[in-house]
Order: structure tokens, then sequence, then C-alpha cells
């Protein structure tokens, strides 16, 4: 078990999300940034869909109850062993009552912690994926315990660190398809679009980013259509909603643009203030 002795902003049980069960109505949650989920995973030897806590912005304190192994991706948030720096990106080893902590925050926004085999968490719709009214808790709390699965062997065949591609912290530019509704914008409005720079609101979240800029908008509601992570929407104010991971199945907002996974992954690890251009791929 790990013990939550002080909870994080945001803390939450991710994997590679809730597949197959958007007919209901069901969310696909999921790590925001996949690729961080997926390169803690990879260091371990696990498979990369075993569950990761997902840490945003400022990190918990957590007691480790039984040996095992962990790696950190994603944002570097300081992160300490009993009070001593360990680095991001390498396997590292823990015993029975070490406590990991978090400090400063260097750069990103979102930071993954895996252990050895995964956390033992709910599973509930063949996820693990914390989601409000899905799971039990959506985020986690002081007091909380984390299942895992206790691993006093070392595992040297497996990596000891990985390189990460650095600029998936320092992109500006975010890759985006036109959306299904994009021809329907004036040709001004497609070429504000593409010269504004746009700026991250703080009522940003899991369920959608949003920005301070707002582009004029003549066009007519839609019928309730479907929509997925990475839709960006047009409200009839002009403001822009880059759907994320815990994203509803449907909206009746224009769906101008699609942004690609891989920016996806690149604009979860923005925070509030970051700026950043659309680029259109098609």
């Amino acid at each position: 078990m790990i013990e939550v002795l002080k909870s994080g902003l945001y803390d939450t049980i991710q994997d590679l999300g809730r597949v197959g069960v958007q007919d209901y109505g069901i969310p696909y949650a999921g790590a925001m940034d996949l690729y961080s989920a997926k390169v803690a995973n990879t260091i371990l030897g696990n498979p990369i869909s075993h569950a990761v806590l997902e840490i945003t912005i400022m990190g918990p304190k957590l007691k480790f109850n039984c040996s095992t192994e962990i790696a950190l991706s994603g944002a570097d948030l300081s992160p300490n062993l009993n009070s001593k720096p360990i680095r991001m990106n390498t396997r590292v080893r823990i015993h029975k009552n070490d406590v990991l902590s978090f400090g400063t925050l260097n750069y990103g926004c979102r930071s993954y912690l895996a252990v050895n085999r995964g956390f033992q968490t709910e599973f509930i719709m063949n996820s693990y994926s914390m989601y409000k009214d899905i799971t039990r808790h959506f985020r986690l709390q002081k007091g909380d315990f984390l299942p895992v699965i206790a691993d006093n062997d070392s595992h040297d065949n497996e990596l000891g660190s990985l390189k990460i591609d650095e600029d998936h912290f320092d992109v500006n530019e975010i890759e985006v398809f036109k959306g299904m509704e994009y021809n329907y914008l004036t040709e001004l409005e497609q070429e504000t679009l593409f010269s504004t720079q746009f700026t991250i609101s703080q009522d940003s979240n899991r369920m959608a980013y949003q920005v301070n800029e707002t582009i004029e908008n003549k066009m007519m509601p839609i019928t309730t259509s479907l929509v997925l992570p990475g839709t960006i929407q047009l409200t009839p104010s002009g403001k822009l909603l880059i759907l994320m991971r815990d994203c509803q199945t449907t909206g009746g907002y224009p769906r101008i643009l699609q942004v690609s996974e891989q920016s996806i992954n690149q604009l979860s690890q923005k925070i509030f203030g970051e700026k950043f251009r659309l680029k259109c791929i098609d």
C-alpha cells in the first residue's frame, strides 16, 4: 500500500483511458499526457496500459508501506525521496517506509508516477482512470491508501533511465486538422485562427482548455454531435474550447478544428498564462 500523507493540487489515477463506452455518454478519461505516462511505465518494464498517478503542478506526499520500484516522467516537480532529490525519467528503488514528496515546479504541468506492476485501484469499464460518478473517488485525498504489489527484487534487466524529447515541453505550435464545421468560418475568421497567439486561461482543466482571446463568430449553432479529446469548439461568444481527456461525448458548438494526438499531450503540459499558436497540418 501507499499512504497519502498529503494530497497535491489535483492527483488522480489514470491509464490509457476508458475506450468503447462512449455510446453510453462515458468520457474517455485517461492520462492527459499519454506520452509521459507511457515513458514512466516503459522505464519500469510495465505494459504501457498500467495505471499511473497523474500529479498536477503541486505534488502530494506519499509513504510507501512496502518495497517496490518507481519512475517519474513528465513535469519536473523536484521529487524527493526521504528529503533527498531523485532524478526524473529514472528507475528508483523504494524501501518500506520511504516517503516521496515534491517541491518546486521546474517545467511542465503534469508529472506521472509509475510503480512496478502498476497501481491496483478500482478497475471499472476496462480502465483504472478516476472520473467523478464512475469511480468511488475522482481525486486523491489525505488518508487514502493506494494498493500496489510489493516487490523486493531489483530488476536489472529493465531500463535504468530513458532520454526524453525536451521539445515536448517547449513547443509553441499546436498542430491541428480542419474540423467538421471549419469551412463554415469566413475567410477572415480562418486567417485569425492561425495568426493569433493564444493564452491559456486559468479556467482550463482536464475537461477542456480555454484561452483568453476570442475570435468573431457568425456561425449558426449546430445539432448536438459527437466530440472527442482534441476537438476545438467555437462558442457563440467567440471563445475556443479545446476538449481534453475528460470531455463530454457530444456537444452543440461548431467543431472547427481537431488537435493531433501528439499536440494534446504537449498542450496538457502547459500551465495558465503560457502562449501558443495553432498550425494546420491538413
